[in-house]
């Protein structure tokens, strides 16, 4: 495409890393220690007030390939400032990603701005952004439901009757700012008192009340028992006994036996909930407590469970991830998957399937790739 044909560079040809979330965007370049820049996964059409989600899963190909390709672009040209078809690109989004999604981006990438290579890696998969998701719309439901707005002419007015509905970057900032996780006891309290319904059960004194400002002429009155209580979501079981303590103890038992020790003291947990005040502590106390039960004592041996404290932050783990793996030149060139390749073949292959495993390409001749490995290479990119 002319288009890029102008835009010359020089020197080393690092990759580019973009790890590409439901709320936010990371980018940068492979060997950097963090990336160079973190922005909302959004874009704005003109004469629209309301922004577009990049990552939309229910809405046709033609249309999300036109917000991808907009998007892309704005990473490129706005702030990497390289030309895509001199660079690999390093891609990192949840192994559970839909097809849809992840052909639809594949083709913006080799089609759209004719990068040479991209490449598969497997990220850190858990079931945070579920949780995320989950946090919110609690989140959204108990501020219309319970809390209260002040503005210059009125009192003690309902968010619903006020301004109806309360946008998702400031239930996000609300939750950053002001709701943490409680510690064990104090969670298991609530939780009692949350569903005792003869009113039996005692709940703890909640914290102070927050007053939170809107567009600087509104002020939200949060309630203390919003604050404490919000994440309480993570950690009660559901009908199937599911919690995110619980998901750990699951897969620890799923790993061969001889494994699970050392994977048990060697935990890692990302994303941007991991960095709520007292995330950690909770989810240590909730695995301890949990292991001694018959379902788990019987099976894992090992109670000693120990969480690393990675070189970035959690929310920037994943992307790091990606950035030290695109510094492996020589592993990188074979494990990449080729604009050639996604030209003959029209598509890119799903490696969350085990019935179409990766190209024979991407590994030494006259070797099979191992079965893990079949199940790894997740990301068409």
């Amino acid at each position: 495409m002319p288009l890029f044909d102008g835009l010359g560079s020089g020197g080393e040809k690092t990759a580019i890393v973009i790890d590409l979330g439901a709320a936010y965007t990371k980018c940068g370049f492979a060997g950097e220690t963090g990336p160079r820049f973190i922005i909302p996964s959004e874009i704005r059409k003109p004469g629209q007030q309301q922004a577009v989600k990049v990552v939309q899963y229910n809405i046709n190909t033609e249309e999300l390939y036109v917000i991808l390709k907009e998007f892309i672009h704005i990473l490129y040209f706005r702030h990497l400032l390289v030309n895509p078809r001199d660079r690999r690109v390093v891609i990192i989004e949840s192994i559970l990603c839909p097809s849809h999604f992840r052909e639809t981006l594949t083709k913006v990438f080799f089609k759209q701005f004719e990068v040479c290579e991209c490449t598969p890696v497997l990220p850190a998969w858990e079931a945070l952004p579920l949780g995320g998701k989950a946090i919110h719309k609690e989140l959204d439901s108990l501020l219309v439901e319970q809390c209260t707005l002040d503005t210059d002419t009125t009192t003690g007015q309902s968010v619903q009757a006020a301004i109806g509905t309360i946008p998702e970057e400031t239930v996000e900032d609300i939750k950053v700012r002001t709701c943490f996780v409680s510690d064990l006891q104090r969670g298991l309290k609530i939780q009692e008192a949350k569903f005792n319904l003869d009113g039996t059960a005692e709940r703890p004194a909640p914290p102070p009340d927050v007053d939170y400002p809107l567009d600087g002429e509104k002020i939200l009155h949060i309630k203390g028992s919003i604050r404490d209580s919000l994440m309480e979501i993570l950690f009660e079981q559901d009908n199937e006994e599911k919690s995110v303590a619980t998901l750990i103890l699951d897969t620890l038992v799923k790993c061969p036996i001889d494994t699970r020790k050392v994977l048990s003291e060697n935990l890692v947990v990302i994303g941007g909930t991991a960095m709520l005040p007292g995330f950690l502590h909770r989810l240590l106390a909730e695995i301890r407590l949990l292991v001694e039960k018959p379902k788990y004592s019987n099976v894992l041996a090992s109670k000693s469970f120990r969480i690393h404290s990675p070189p970035a932050k959690p929310n920037c783990t994943a992307w790091l991830g990606g950035a030290i793996f695109g510094a492996l030149q020589d592993i990188l060139g074979s494990r990449s998957v080729s604009r050639d390749y996604y030209n003959q073949m029209g598509r890119i292959p799903d490696w969350c399937c085990l019935s179409s495993p990766p190209p024979e390409s991407l590994y030494e001749a006259g070797k099979t790739p191992p079965p893990l490995m079949k199940r790894a290479f997740s990301t068409e990119k």
